[in-house]
Formats: C-alpha cells, structure tokens, sequence
C-alpha cells in the first residue's frame, strides 16, 4: 500500500467482522488454553509418532547435526567466525579460527561462547539470534540471545580474546531490538523501554544514543517514528579506514514496503575532544532526509547512494524501473539535488534478486526465469559490465565479499553454490580487471545427505486463471510413471516479494524425496515427488510479480498455486488423492486457502505457523505490521476482499476436506500459535475429521529452536502426510 493510500482507507466506515467463538484460545499462555494444546498435541503424536516417524525424525537429526555440513564463516579481523550446533552442541557454539586452518578438512576451533554451558549456567533455554562485531579493533561484540527462540532477544557486549561478557558493558534487556555500533563506547539502539517506545506492530518506534555505562531510561531519544507506522529501524557504516566518513542510518519503516531513510556523517556530531554528540537537537540538525518516494528502497555504499524502487520512479532527470538499480552520489543526494543514474534495467524474464560490493566491483545476482545469473560491475571503469560464469541451470549461486575493508582480501569473494540434488560447495575467489574470467577454488563440500541415484530436476510452467504463465520445478524419478499415482508434495510462499530458488535440502531430501511406497495402496516403489511454485505474490520476477498479487489482487496467488496443482494433475505426475501441499507463515495462508478454496485438488495439507483468521491478524503478535500486504479487515473496503481470502471464514459445513495438520510454537511473537490453534478447533467443532494439531513450546516463528525441534516437527509434517497420501 503507498503512503498516499493511508488517508483514503482512513475515512472509510469500520468493518463488521464475523463473531469468533474461540477468541478464549488467544490467550496464549493461559491455563486452560495450554490444557487445550496437550490434549491436542497428545493425540496428534498417539496418531502419527510411530516407527516411520521415528526413522525419519532420526534421519534428519543425524543430517541436520553432520560433522561433514559446510560451516560458513564471516571474517572479522584476521579471524572466521562460526557458528555450530551438533548432537554433543544442540544450543551451539560461536567459535572462531585461522584461514589457514579453515581451509584443512580439520579446522581448528576457538569456542568463544558455548551456549549449552551458558544456558545450564543461567537456568535460560538460550537461542543464538547473531552479533555484531566492533569494527574499530575487532576486539568486543554484541552478542544477541533469544530467551526462548522467538523474536525478542537480551543483547550482551562480549570480549573476543578474553571470551567473557563485560560486567558493566552494554545489556539490554529481552525486546526486538535493532542496534549498530556508532564508536567504542556508544551503540545506536532501537528497543522496548515503556508502551510508549513500541508500534501498534509490536516493533520500536524510538532510536536511542547510548553511551557505555548509560541507562536505557536515560539515553537520549534521536529520532523516533508515528504509532502506527511499523517500526524505526537503525545501521551503521563504521569502517577501520581512518580517511573514511562513518555514517549513522535511520529508517522509518512506514509499512512494509514504504519507508524514508535518513542518514548523518558522525563527523558532524563529534566534538573536538572525539567523543560523539547525543543530543537530540545536534542529530535533528545532522540528520540527511533521502528525499525519494517511499516505494524506493535506498542504500548507502560508501559515498555511494543506491535506489531500488518498487514501482517506477520518474525522477526529476530519469526514470528508473520497478526492480531497477541506480545510483547518485552521496554530497548531491546531501544537497538534494538527485540525479539518478541507471545501473540495472529488469526485463520481463529477468529480475536483481541481491547485489554484492567488494572495494572496485558490485555483483549483481540476478534471476533468469528463475535460473541464477551473476553479472559483475566494475565500479572503476564507468560500471562496465561482464558475466560471471559457471552457473549451472536449476542450481541457485550466491556471492558474497570476504572483507572489502582487509586491503589483503578487498576484491575477494565467497561463493555457494547449490541445487536440489547438488549439495552445497563453498568456492574462495577473486575478482580483478587483469586476471581475466575470476577463477574460484572450492574450499568446502557438503557430503550428499540422501539418495539421489535415479532422481531428476525439471522445469515446467502452468497456466493461471488470468493466463499468467507460472513457472515450477518438480523434483522426481528419471522414469517417472505418468500414471497419477505418485505422491506429491506441492511447496510454496507467495508473499513479501520472497523468492524461492533451487537449493539443496537435506530435509525435503530424506522426508519425502526419499520415500518409495510398499504397495499397500499405491504401485511399490513409487519415491516421493517434490514440486517448488514460483507463484505471484513472491520475487522471482521482481517488485511487480509481488505487487501484483497484494491486498485486493492476492487471490491471484492462491489461482496461481492451484494452477500448479492443475497441471500436475494433468500432466498425470499425481492425482487429487496423492497431492499434498505445505507451507509456513504466509506460506501457512496460503496451504490455508489451498484447504478451503480447492480442497478437490488435495489429499492432505499441511500448515505450519500460519496467518488464517484475517479478520483479527492485525490484533495478534505482530500481525499489524503487514496491512500493506494484505489489508486492514477493520475497514469494510478491505474487509470485503480480505474476507475471500481468510480460510478461518471459508469453511463450509456441507464440504469434504482434505486431512489437514496445522502445527504452530506457543513461543512464535510474529504470526503466534493462536491462529492454528483456531482454526483447528473450528474445524474439529464442525465435525470435520482428520484435523491435527501440535504445538510445540519453543523455537519462535520457525519452530526450530535446535536441530532436535526442527528434525521433530518437520517429522511429523512429513509422516502425516505420506500417510494420507499412500496409506502407509
């Protein structure tokens, strides 16, 4: 939705929304409530925890916690960094080691923090949610930690030689808290002080600056945003080069897809004696406002602006293409002359999915129907253009820079490179004008997880309602039997201009892929087929195959997947009764919609922390915050259309459904448990049978706190539906 929008939905009239006779179930910690969630959960693992069940959760568990995984590390300094969970580590280690020894099969490790011992330690079920190191000397870091894997995590300031956290160092308390270093002593933090420091979302609204030392209370409030805006997000770009200009970045989150960005140089609040101005006036006078649409998402590369608009932007000298890169420099953009210039075009097959810099070139990672394509741009020589090469089809290939700001490793880059039945390879190359083609070494390959002899990757393209061609990978037997009678796993998204790409999944590998029927209902030895939809809604095509199906157009995602589905059926690759569709999150509304609108199509779903009852998301977790996505159902405009796509509301008594599993984590605070926890009790209420429940206590929104949680609930997920599907 565009800013513009706002007050045009303001002066509508209020929706009258549904009466909802499981609101009890929304009280998500409550003791009856949780009474409800064991009864259910106890009856879900009585149906399906069995030997198959437990073989498949083993399996993963033993793939998932592999010494023989890739650990990707990030350099700091003259060190790798890592971080590791196994069977002995299932909370996980951050470690660290050398080049040279990163690069023996060997490596050895230095345990900075073991969060196994901190969690016995401090009788709190720790969850590792990143760090940022200090880039002035590499020496401190701020660690964050989730109390129960959720969104809200405590942050810690660490000393990396020393490996303790700092008494008296900056602690901030549990909240979803974005920060950035600003010098050694003060830190630029956005968090959950009182009900006044938060959105209507749920996410901060105030940017603080805090010294070392200081009070959260008593820190200076620099910048903050509306209420009903989605959060104020901060960043940094503090390099070790001393001739370098630190910045300091603010973003007012508008919604989710419009924002403004401001930025100030920390040379213009830093007094003669170094230390750096918090005070709220000298940042306001400071402060740079990007002044661009707020549909143009901007970024900063050293004395570089970069534009990425989601709709076209007619500049005042040049337009610029939805999906589109261009660039101006940072002192005109500061005196508010902007002049954009295009740096990348999309066509209609072909989108920039990322974007890489390293000191003298940008990579663009662009996306050919969605086949992976790397274009690099020499940022010395006028942007010229040359292609990266040594993609293969259906494989996905990211880059990333070693440490641009290591003089050693400036033009250095990381590369993976997967694909469905292609474990992952960690390539370490360097890009340069008088090399030639850069060559890239392997340094690290993943060992394949599960049998992939005899399977195939295709790519296929179905036809929606509007006549939209939409593309699909299937994942299948080289022989595949075009007889109906395969067991299918339909997978998609379909939201927030997320794309999904090939890449190698040892838990699609050995939960469905990996499966042959006995022959009990199906012929024997039938593998499980496993299908990714490229649908609208997502990024694969660039900001407009996102837009396209937002708010009032988002039924085309939900005609889209059920293309899909259609012309598998067609194709004779399965049938009604052998197709299965999952997802998680949105991918959860939109299984959600898949059960109530085409449950013809499905012989079981399965959905996992899903968004369903769309006439309450806004008041749950964090569910305000995506109103530009799909409406507000408090406005009776909106109310109407979300209403045709809310799957809580689309039952229908006198329908046959599909069986159908809904799996959630009482711990989630962005989508929660309590709309599975709804829907499922409504169906259950209305007669409907073989409707399954389970809800884990930990993990957050992706259920997956450890290896041990993620290899559990994915077994269920999978056991579940290969036995609606083939009765095994």
């Amino acid at each position: 939705m565009r800013e513009e929008d706002s007050s045009k939905t303001a002066s509508t009239v209020n929706a009258e929304l549904p009466d909802d006779e499981n609101l009890w179930l929304e009280d998500i910690h409550g003791e009856e409530q949780i009474a409800w969630v064991k009864d259910q959960n106890a009856k879900t693992l009585e149906r399906f925890h069995d030997g198959l069940f437990d073989d498949i959760s083993g399996d993963l568990r033993t793939a998932l916690d592999s010494d023989d995984r890739i650990p990707m590390v990030t350099k700091r300094g003259d060190h790798f960094y890592n971080f590791w969970r196994d069977k002995t580590n299932p909370k996980g280690l951050w470690r660290r080691t050398s080049w040279d020894s990163y690069r023996t099969a060997a490596p050895d490790w230095e345990v900075l923090l073991d969060l196994d011992e901190l969690a016995a330690e401090e009788d709190t079920a720790w969850v590792w949610s990143g760090a940022m190191v200090r880039r002035s000397d590499n020496r401190r870091a701020l660690v964050l930690l989730s109390p129960d894997g959720g969104d809200s995590h405590r942050v810690r300031e660490f000393d990396l030689d020393d490996r303790v956290f700092i008494d008296g160092g900056f602690d901030i308390p549990a909240a979803k808290t974005r920060l950035a270093w600003l010098d050694d002593d003060t830190v630029l933090v956005a968090t959950e002080t009182d009900a006044d420091s938060l959105t209507t979302s749920s996410y901060p609204r105030q940017a603080r600056a805090l010294r070392r030392g200081q009070s959260l209370d008593d820190a200076p409030i620099v910048a903050e945003v509306p209420r009903d805006h989605v959060a104020i997000f901060v960043g940094s770009d503090i390099r070790p080069d001393s001739e370098a200009t630190d910045r300091a970045v603010i973003i007012d989150a508008i919604d989710f897809f419009n924002s403004t960005m401001s930025f100030l140089d920390l040379t213009d609040i830093t007094s003669a004696d170094g230390s750096l101005s918090v005070e709220p006036t000298a940042w306001a006078d400071a402060l740079n406002r990007v002044d661009v649409p707020t549909d143009v998402e901007v970024g900063f590369e050293r004395d570089l602006v970069l534009f990425r608009p989601q709709s076209t932007w007619k500049s005042a000298t040049t337009e610029v293409a939805a999906g589109g890169l261009a660039i101006a420099d940072i002192d005109a953009v500061k005196a508010g002359e902007i002049a954009p210039r295009v740096i990348f075009t999309p066509d209609a097959h072909t989108s920039l999915q990322s974007f890489t810099f390293t000191r003298d070139f940008l990579v663009l990672e662009l996306l050919a129907d969605v086949q992976s394509k790397l274009t690099v741009l020499d940022l010395g020589n006028d942007f010229a253009e040359s292609a990266l090469p040594g993609v293969p089809a259906n494989h996905m290939v990211g880059l990333g820079a070693v440490d641009k700001y290591d003089p050693a490793t400036a033009n250095d880059f990381w590369m993976v490179s997967t694909g469905f039945l292609t474990p992952s390879t960690l390539s370490y190359g360097t890009l340069g004008r008088d090399s030639g083609e850069p060559n890239a070494e392997v340094v690290k390959s993943a060992p394949a997880m599960f049998d992939a002899e005899g399977l195939s990757v295709e790519q296929h393209f179905a036809t929606s309602a509007d006549g939209t061609k939409i593309p699909y990978f299937q994942i299948g037997a080289d022989d595949l039997a075009l007889d109906g009678e395969n067991p299918t796993l339909l997978d998609g998204y379909g939201g927030f201009e997320v794309s999904r790409t090939p890449g190698y999944s040892p838990v699609v590998g050995i939960g469905w892929l990996s499966r042959s029927t006995t022959g009990s209902t199906l012929p024997a030895g039938r593998r499980g087929v496993y299908v990714l939809a490229n649908i609208r809604g997502g990024g694969e095509y660039g900001p407009e195959w996102h837009t396209s199906a937002m708010r009032e157009n988002r039924m085309r995602c939900y005609e889209d997947h059920s293309a899909v589905a259609r012309d598998l059926i067609a194709r004779g690759v399965t049938s009604p009764a052998t197709l299965a569709c999952a997802g998680g999150s949105n991918g959860g509304l939109l299984v959600g919609n898949m059960l109530t609108q085409y449950p013809e199509l499905f012989g079981a779903v399965s959905c996992g922390v899903p968004l369903l009852d769309m006439a309450r998301y806004t008041k749950l977790s964090a569910g305000y915050s995506w109103k530009a996505e799909y409406g507000d159902p408090d406005v009776a405009e909106d109310w109407a259309f979300i209403s045709e796509f809310s799957p809580y509301h689309l039952l229908d008594d006198g329908q046959d459904y599909p069986p159908v599993l809904f799996w959630t984590a009482t711990s989630d605070d962005r989508v929660g448990p309590v709309q599975a926890r709804k829907m499922a009790a409504r169906m259950q209420a209305h007669g409907i049978e073989n409707v399954w429940f389970f809800e884990d206590t930990a993990g957050g929104h992706s259920a997956a706190s450890d290896n041990e949680q993620t290899a559990f609930t994915r077994a269920l997920s999978y056991r579940f539906m290969w036995n609606a599907l083939t009765g095994e």
